[in-house]
C-alpha cells in the first residue's frame, strides 16, 4: 500500500471512532527522523538551516530587499503562500504581507521562477489590505488572500497570481479574524478557519462553483462520535453580530489556523491547543492527528500544507524551535527544518509551499533580524 493510500485509510478508520475531546488517531503517532533523515546531527547550512542531507537550501527574498533581478522589495512580515504553475513552464509563488499597521500596509507578493526554478520576476499581485495572514490556493488558479485583522472584521480576497487582474474582494465568505481557506474541488465548497480564542471552522457553498461571489456560509458541529454536521450562519457580514457569536452551537477550535485538502480530507491546525485535526469529507467523520499534549517535536502549531505524492503533512510552528515538522500517513512525526540562524527565536516558520512539481519546497521566517524567504 503507498503512503497516499494509508493516509486516506488511517482517516476512514480513525474517524469512525474518533471524539472531539479524545486524541485517538494520534495516539500512535511517535517521535521519529521520519522519512528523510535526521536534521540533530546536521550543523547549519550557510542560510542557517538545518536540513536532512541530501536537501540544500537557496535564499530567494529577504524583506525590505529587491529580489534578485528584479525591482520589487520583498514585502515585511511573509506568511501564508502557495505556488501556481505558469503557462511557460515554470510557476509562481505567491505569499502574503501579515502587517497590521497602518491599515492597508498588507497585501501579497509573488515571486515567478522559470521552468529551471531561476527568479524570473517579482510584483505585487494585493495592495490595500490589512493583516493578510494565510489564505489557500484554488483548483481554478487564483490565490485567496485572507485578512487577519483586529477588529475581527477581514475579508478573503481572490487573486491574480500573475498580477494582471487586481484582486478582488468575496463578501459572501463572511468577516472574521480570517485565517485560511481550503478548496474541496470534489464536493464543490471552500473550509474556512478563524484565528481566535473562541474561533470555529467554516463551510462556504458557492451558488455557482467557482463563482464566489455568493453563496452559503455553515459552521461545523462537531459530536461526541466524531460525526460532522454544518449549521448556518445567518449573517455572514457580521453587521449587527459577530459570525462565531451567531453560531454559539458550533464547536470551538481556539486558535485555528492553516488548513490544507488533501485526498478528500481537510487538515487543519488549531494553535490554542496545539491540536492537527483532520475531516473526511465524503464520511463526514471527524479525527485528530496531533493531540497537543507534548510540543516535542511538534509546538506552536501554524500553517500547514501537504505533499501530494506521498501525504506527509508539513506543519510550520509559531516560535518553538523554529521547525517545519513533518506527520507521516505510517505515524512518524519528525523535524524536517529548523531555523536556527541566531535572532529567529522570536519569529515563526510560514507558507511552506511546495512547487508545483513537487520538488522544491518554499518556507519562510516571518520575523527576526530579516523576514526571508527561503527554498530547498
Amino acid at each position: 500500500m503507498d503512503r497516499r493510500a494509508f493516509f486516506r485509510g488511517a482517516l476512514a478508520v480513525a474517524g469512525a471512532t474518533a471524539l472531539p475531546d479524545v486524541a485517538m488517531a494520534s495516539a500512535g503517532r511517535r517521535a521519529g527522523t521520519g522519512p528523510y533523515g535526521p536534521i540533530d546531527d546536521r550543523p547549519p547550512d550557510a542560510n542557517g538551516l538545518l536540513l536532512p542531507a541530501s536537501f540544500t537550501s537557496r535564499r530567494i527574498a529577504v524583506a525590505g530587499e529587491p529580489v534578485a533581478g528584479t525591482g520589487y522589495r520583498w514585502h515585511v512580515f511573509p506568511d501564508g503562500a502557495a505556488t501556481f504553475p505558469h503557462e511557460d513552464g515554470g510557476w509562481i509563488y505567491v505569499c502574503n504581507s501579515e502587517v497590521f499597521a497602518p491599515d492597508g500596509a498588507g497585501g501579497a507578493g509573488a515571486v515567478r521562477f522559470t521552468a529551471d526554478g531561476e527568479i524570473a520576476d517579482a510584483y505585487r499581485v494585493l495592495e490595500g489590505t490589512t493583516a493578510n495572514c494565510a489564505g489557500g490556493p484554488t483548483p481554478w488558479g487564483t490565490w485567496l488572500s485572507c485578512e487577519e485583522r483586529l477588529d475581527k472584521l477581514g475579508q478573503v480576497w481572490e487573486c491574480d497570481p500573475t498580477g494582471v487582474t487586481p484582486g478582488a474582494v468575496r463578501p459572501a465568505l463572511g468577516r472574521w479574524a480570517h485565517e485560511a481557506v481550503a478548496v474541496d474541488p470534489d464536493g464543490g465548497a471552500l473550509y474556512l478557519t478563524e484565528d481566535d480564542p473562541a474561533g470555529r471552522l467554516y463551510r462556504f457553498t458557492p451558488d455557482a462553483y467557482p463563482d464566489l461571489t455568493a453563496g452559503r456560509l455553515d459552521a461545523a458541529v462537531v459530536a461526541g462520535d466524531g460525526s460532522v454536521t454544518w449549521t448556518p450562519v445567518a449573517d455572514p457580514s457580521a453587521a449587527t453580530t459577530p459570525v462565531r457569536d451567531q453560531v454559539p452551537e458550533a464547536t470551538v477550535f481556539p486558535g485555528n489556523e492553516g488548513i490544507w485538502f488533501h485526498d478528500g480530507a481537510i487538515i487543519f491546525t488549531s494553535k490554542g491547543d496545539n491540536r492537527v485535526h483532520a475531516i473526511d469529507l465524503a464520511a463526514q467523520r471527524y479525527t485528530r492527528l496531533w493531540d497537543g499534549t507534548t510540543t516535542d517535536p511538534l509546538g506552536i502549531v501554524d500553517n500547514v500544507t501537504v505533499a501530494a505524492r506521498s501525504g506527509d503533512i508539513f506543519v510550520a510552528e509559531d516560535g518553538g524551535n523554529m521547525e517545519l515538522v513533518v506527520i507521516t500517513p505510517e505515524g512518524d512525526v519528525a523535524p524536517f527544518l529548523r531555523v536556527a540562524e541566531p535572532g529567529h527565536e522570536a519569529s515563526e516558520v510560514t507558507g511552506p509551499a511546495f512547487s508545483p512539481d513537487g520538488t522544491r519546497l518554499y518556507v519562510s521566517s516571518q520575523r527576526g533580524p530579516t523576514a526571508r524567504t527561503l527554498a530547498d
